[in-house]
């Protein structure tokens, strides 16, 4: 243990899981140790170096607006703030016009939540099961996983769990209570699980039959990571309410709720504020962002590279009994095993390589959308690396 990670475990409250790797530096799809090391980086955070590490255009915004001002509470307008707005809103589904600003993606779905509520007039939310919306107490209540859920109770009322992937279940328990139905267009954290084609369509309309609003939480699928610019598109469906962060500000926190106009003004003064949302140097960096994203084309490269990977994923899952799935799109993306990949992580990294994961069994890729095909092609080798090592051992 070095001495970050021994400050880190002398005076921090053990919140994470951690590895033991001290990163101190990144740039693009790399990121380097304490002791120099090099890591391909295959987890950018949980996806939100989207843009790649320390990016150019994001580090140049950071400055300039830390030299200008870095502070300005809600209470006034900005500029930093007013043009990050009208960037965001002209990329936003046709139809969401107004976005209310906050520090994180949980901080997002709550918004998200108090918008439904109070528009509605009613109290039910629908979330969906597997689903993963953050760890605040309201974006927790319409999280699934009872690790998360059972130490912490008793969590909020009125929420209730459908069948991902099943209107039928959905129909079941949407009534005239319900304020709206939550759900993720490409579930994250559960092991990246892609919806039947026709599945939100079926959702959207029966929302619209029982006065319900459709949130959908696109903080991990948003911002070109599935191959489109939002994941929602892949099935032409438009939500009432979106949620996004992660990627958003190119590696500051930011997040938003993005609705229509009328479900907007439903919202009073003073109803939902937030001392940091909004602040001119993430507002800064997040405008420098969107700009890369469009400029660049992230969402053409993420489809076009996302392609390369599942192709690749596939082979290697072929090639390999311990496989059990690959799934996703562009690149959001998951490989399933039959093993705890626990020890597969680490000699990952060992190998100069970084994962995320979903759980104890699955593989999880959410690489920065400007990852260089030689790094993918690289990441690609050492995991079957590992997985072909780990077959090794259980056969002896």
């Amino acid at each position: 243990m070095n001495h970050i990670q021994e400050t880190e475990e002398a005076f921090g409250v053990p919140a994470f899981k951690k590895f033991p790797l001290s990163i101190i530096r990144g740039k693009g799809s790399l990121v380097w140790d304490a002791d120099g090391k090099e890591y391909i980086d295959f987890m950018t955070g949980i996806g939100v170096a989207l843009v790649g590490h320390s990016n150019d255009a994001v580090v140049k915004a950071i400055n300039e607006q830390a030299a200008k001002l870095i502070t300005c509470h809600g209470t006034f307008y900005n500029d930093s703030r007013a043009e990050f707005m009208e960037r965001l809103i002209k990329i936003a589904p046709n139809g969401l016009n107004k976005a209310i600003l906050a520090n994180s993606g949980t901080e997002s779905v709550e918004a998200a939540i108090k918008l439904a509520r109070r528009h509605t007039a009613r109290k039910k939310i629908i979330s969906m099961k597997g689903a993963f919306h953050g760890k605040t107490y309201g974006a927790l209540s319409a999280t699934w996983n009872k690790k998360y859920r059972d130490p912490f109770g008793p969590l909020l009322e009125g929420f209730e769990f459908a069948e991902y992937g099943d209107p039928a279940s959905l129909a079941q328990l949407l009534d005239s209570d319900t304020a709206a139905v939550l759900a993720e267009p490409v579930q994250g954290e559960s092991g990246i699980f892609v919806p039947p084609s026709d599945y939100f369509n079926q959702v959207r309309e029966l929302c619209d039959q029982r006065g319900a609003l459709l949130i959908m939480d696109e903080i991990q699928s948003g911002l070109g990571r599935t191959g489109k610019m939002w994941a929602s598109e892949h099935w032409g469906v438009v939500p009432d309410i979106m949620t996004v962060s992660k990627g958003l500000g190119g590696g500051l926190p930011i997040g938003a709720a993005i609705t229509t106009d009328e479900v907007a003004l439903s919202l009073k003064g003073g109803e939902h504020t937030s001392t940091f949302a909004g602040n001119p140097l993430s507002c800064a960096a997040a405008s420098a962002a969107l700009d890369f994203i469009t400029q660049n084309n992230l969402p053409g490269q993420a489809k076009e590279k996302g392609e390369k990977m599942k192709t690749g994923l596939s082979k290697i899952a072929s090639e390999h009994k311990l496989v059990k799935d690959v799934r996703g799109l562009g690149l959001m993306l998951a490989m399933q095993t039959r093993v705890d990949i626990h020890s597969q992580l680490l000699s990952a990294e060992a190998k100069g390589v970084i994962f995320a994961y979903s759980g104890r069994d699955t593989f999880r890729f959410l690489p920065a959308l400007v990852i260089e095909e030689g790094q993918m092609s690289r990441g690609l080798e050492v995991l079957s690396q590992v997985i072909g090592e780990e077959e090794a051992k259980r056969l002896q």
